[in-house]
């Protein structure tokens, strides 16, 4: 299980919470199904991201790699 995924069915209280908050916006799912889930599915990513606020660059970082990995070399902003 990755690391947003975790978190993010930590905030919800579980998979039964998850699953209560993706129905509470339109996204039918039962908590055994996210209960099954290795990754995020890529078609559920920002519904997670919506009702539990964990970023998608953490829940998917292999689909959302973090702003400053999509920097070109030498653009970085100094503090």
């Amino acid at each position: 299980m990755s690391d947003g995924l975790t978190e993010a069915k930590e905030k919800a209280g579980g998979p039964v919470g998850l699953a209560r908050l993706l129905n509470e916006i339109g996204v039918e799912i039962t908590s055994q199904a996210i209960s099954q889930w290795q990754r995020i599915p890529p078609a559920r990513v920002l519904d997670v991201e919506r009702v539990t606020g964990v970023s998608r660059y953490e829940l998917r970082p292999d689909l959302y790699p973090p702003p400053t990995d999509l920097a070109p070399p030498g653009s970085e902003v100094s503090p």
